[in-house]
């Protein structure tokens, strides 16, 4: 069961959310907060993976909630179901602009849609729990996408997959920023122009008359052969890119003339396919022009953000081959690792290599007061943040939360660790049987 905070003081809404979670099984278990310091002390202590803000109730203070997520969005890094009446949703969305926003509903799309976006989410819980051991044990993850015709899947399927190639550090917050761009940008353009067979003009002529685009795709949906198709959209993330792919049921169009055309001017739409070409690499359409996929390529052994309480810390910048540490020498300290690989040496022998991913480097024997036990050493140029004993102690005591995301990452290591020791136990098992088979050779006559 998953917890979800749901920041609401509206009691007919907070009805609603609740029978919706009962109706599904109970896989989430939504709880009602709508005094900002008892939502805050919730999020530090609980991390949830995600929110639900409802803005436009007036006896909740959602800014502040959001300006105290803000502080520190390393560690309140879940994603943010945004719910509103009639806000402008431009303004809402800037003022949610670092946050990992999975969608921004009125209120009548979430009754509408509530259990729709709820399954997205069970379904695709790999991609949506970006800090969860499945990132250190699978070295590649893909999945696909099955699309209705609707802008509520397009949003969220952006949403989740731009937000957990940031949250684990393989893009900057600039490329997520283009990324989110292209895949809007397509993904509409698969369900207006390929299931919808929405013409450009048709698009142009309903545009100048100052109507939404989603009322014409709503319109078409109305014929069933129409509200039938789908559009399927896959991935695979590897440690070096991630591979999209977005194809729609529609009769294709020319692509090639389509990219080789350009208007004197930019007009209502039609820049779609130039922008997404810009912002990805490698974007090429199949013959028929109802599939198009892209690369993304990743960047390497970089932090995206660093805790909010190191903010004050001194960074320390190690070229390659320098020595971190040492093994046998004394440690009051340890390391937080912003960018760069770091080579881990037992008794002469590389045992292991630390990332960003690992988070932190040297916190064992830090906590048990030991000496070092291994020997690290920079491969290419590393930036880490020392942190002393005494002031890791003072920032708990200030921030007793953070004690709590330590542990969770000390059992986080703990079963990855006994998941390879399992691996290695199951080889040496077969290895083993295999040398006792030989050994044994041929039955006696």
């Amino acid at each position: 069961m998953i917890k979800i905070p749901v920041i609401s003081g509206d009691e007919s809404l907070n009805s609603f959310i609740k029978s919706q979670c009962a109706a599904m099984g109970n896989e989430y278990a939504p709880v009602f907060f709508k005094n900002k310091e008892e939502v805050i002390a919730y999020l530090k202590y609980d991390l949830p993976e995600i929110k639900m803000i409802y803005f436009s109730d007036p006896t909740i203070e959602a800014k502040a909630v959001l300006e105290e997520i803000g502080k520190d969005p390393w560690l309140h890094y879940g994603g943010v179901i945004a719910i509103h009446d009639n806000l402008e949703e431009k303004e809402l969305l800037e003022a949610m602009c670092d946050q990992n926003v999975i969608a921004v509903l009125r209120r009548s799309e979430l009754e509408r849609g509530f259990a729709r976006l709820m399954k997205i989410l069970k379904q695709n819980k790999q991609i949506l729990f970006q800090r969860g051991i499945q990132q250190h044990l699978i070295k590649q993850i893909a999945g696909s996408f099955i699309i209705d015709n609707d802008p509520l899947d397009i949003t969220t399927y952006s949403n989740l997959v731009t937000n957990y190639l940031f949250n684990a550090n393989l893009i900057s917050k600039e490329t997520k920023e283009k990324l989110h761009v292209a895949l809007l940008e397509l993904l509409i353009n698969a369900i207006e122009h390929g299931n919808c067979t929405i013409s450009f003009d048709e698009k142009t002529a309903w545009l100048e008359s100052n109507r939404d685009i989603m009322e014409l795709i709503r319109q078409k949906n109305e014929d069933p052969a129409i509200r039938a198709k789908k559009v399927y959209f896959s991935y695979t993330i590897s440690q070096d890119s991630s591979r999209i792919t977005i194809k729609d049921e529609g009769a294709g169009f020319d692509w090639r003339a389509r990219l080789d055309s350009k208007p004197d001017e930019p007009g209502l739409h039609g820049m779609g396919m130039t922008m997404a070409a810009l912002y990805v690499e490698n974007l090429c359409y199949n013959e028929k022009g109802n599939e198009v996929s892209f690369d993304v390529v990743h960047r390497h052994n970089e932090s995206n953000s660093i805790p909010a309480i190191f903010d004050a810390a001194q960074e320390r910048a190690f070229e390659d081959g320098q020595y971190v540490c040492s093994e046998g020498e004394e440690s009051d300290y340890l390391y937080y690792i912003v960018s760069g690989t770091l080579y881990v040496y037992s008794k002469g022998k590389l045992v292991s290599a630390l990332t960003p991913d690992d988070i932190f480097m040297g916190e064992m024997s830090f906590l048990l007061s030991n000496r070092r036990s291994a020997t690290v050493v920079s491969k290419g140029r590393s930036v880490l943040i020392k942190i002393s004993k005494q002031d890791f102690v003072n920032l708990i005591k200030d921030s007793p939360h953070y004690g709590i995301f330590l542990a969770r990452l000390l059992a986080q290591r703990l079963a990855r660790l006994n998941v390879r020791t399992s691996r290695l136990n199951t080889e040496y098992l077969r290895l083993k049987g295999e040398l006792s088979a030989r050994n044994a050779g041929p039955l006696p006559q």
